[in-house]
């Protein structure tokens, strides 16, 4: 190129950073409910600083070199921590196509007059820029998925609570589907629940399992065995007729579990195991 064009870009810079800025703050997406025009600013300041400092007229055709590291992991940083935030595929987009509109813009401007060198910084710049959107999706899409798993797991343990409800007796209520990660993670906190309290009696409480097939039946089964082998006995509560002609059709064997149609009917048979009586008291008038 007859221009070095890291130096134009690097004399160029606070007009790049401002043009970028207003392109920015002028989108219909700005979400100022998650990050501030200042915090905006010094975010796009940190990735512009690392990029003008980075091109050379050496690396302008080679995206891929080392010199590129350091904004590729500021850009990476940026993009994970949207997602954390909130930011929308979109939004994040915007951040990285706008400070190639900035760029474009500007070599535009200030190369109008030398049409060889503006058509081949174009180029080059388009490349390493779309390069640079795609790390943008790469690295949010990572951060969108550990958000994700991060829900998964809280969900997973917020719905299956393990209750003690006497001394002595373990309640676990499950709500939604049973699967194979699930149902690891209901026989850990059961498991680990029995042996801190030292309880003697388990009930498993399906009825907020939409539907029991052989393979839900299975995992209960396995978490019943688990439970026993800790010397714990468990009750399956929760049996809806539905469920009931669903075990039978299917030919699964529940005949050595304990089943009650409620709550509070496994609860009493729990109370008769540990020869506890409970009796309503009248008022005296």
């Amino acid at each position: 190129m007859k221009q070095d064009i890291s130096k134009l870009l690097q004399k160029k810079k606070k007009n790049i950073i401002e043009d970028w800025m207003n392109m920015q703050l002028a989108d219909a997406g700005l979400r100022e409910d998650l990050m501030s025009n200042d915090e905006l600013r010094e975010q796009s300041a940190e990735l512009i600083d690392a990029l003008l400092k980075a091109i050379t007229e050496q690396n302008l055709d080679d995206f891929n070199s080392a010199s590129f590291n350091t904004v590729y992991e500021i850009l990476s940083g940026i993009s994970i921590s949207r997602a954390r935030q909130g930011f929308s595929p979109r939004e994040t987009g915007v951040f990285v196509f706008s400070l190639k509109d900035a760029i474009l813009q500007t070599l535009i401007i200030e190369l109008k007059n030398d049409q060889e060198t503006l058509i081949e910084a174009l180029v080059a710049m388009n490349k390493l820029l779309d390069n640079l959107g795609i790390v943008t999706f790469e690295t949010f899409i990572k951060g969108r998925e550990e958000v994700i798993l991060r829900q998964t797991d809280e969900i997973t343990e917020i719905s299956t609570p393990v209750i003690r409800v006497w001394d002595g007796i373990l309640a676990l209520p499950i709500i939604g589907t049973l699967d194979s990660a699930r149902t690891q993670v209901v026989m850990e906190n059961l498991l680990q629940n029995v042996v801190d309290t030292g309880s003697t009696i388990t009930i498993l409480d399906i009825s907020g399992v939409p539907t029991v097939d052989s393979l839900v039946a299975q995992h209960i089964i396995k978490t019943v065995a688990a439970t026993r082998l800790m010397g714990a006995e468990c009750i399956i509560s929760g049996i809806r007729p539905e469920i009931a002609q669903t075990v039978v059709h299917l030919g699964i064997d529940l005949s050595n579990i304990v089943t009650k149609a409620t709550l509070a009917s496994a609860l009493k048979y729990a109370f008769a195991l540990l020869k506890l009586d409970v009796k309503r008291i009248q008022k005296e008038k």
